[in-house]
């Protein structure tokens, strides 16, 4: 019987790439967690739906910013800045991009798994 793991996003059990950016995934408790790691410039519609056409990511997270800036962008207009400390929740149908000269780091509590496929 297992009573504890230990993972590190050093050794992630997957990284997905793109251009600017990459998105580290650890499987652990029958959880997905992911950590994305973004530089300035990046935005989702250019860098991950981009080479697919898409506009908006579709997937529905909960995360946790660790440090810089990036904004979510609603299909209904609202932009939603997010920052260090900021817990969040994005639903379906945005894009988003980062703000400022920092790189951008955030982990994911759901929808992780989905997130950024190839």
């Amino acid at each position: 019987m297992v009573d504890v793991i230990l993972k590190r996003f050093d050794e992630p059990d997957e990284t997905r790439t793109f251009s600017k950016g990459k998105f580290d995934l650890v499987r652990i408790g029958g959880m997905v967690i992911g950590r994305a790691s973004y530089e300035p410039g990046w935005k989702w519609s250019v860098d991950v739906g981009g080479e697919a056409g898409l506009r908006y990511c579709m997937i529905e997270h909960v995360g946790l910013v660790v440090s810089g800036k990036a904004v979510a962008s609603m299909k209904d207009g609202r932009i939603i800045e997010m920052s260090a400390g900021d817990l969040f929740y994005i639903a379906p149908g945005h894009d988003s991009w980062v703000v400022g000269d920092e790189p951008y780091v955030s982990l994911h509590f759901m929808g992780a798994g989905d997130y950024a496929k190839h």
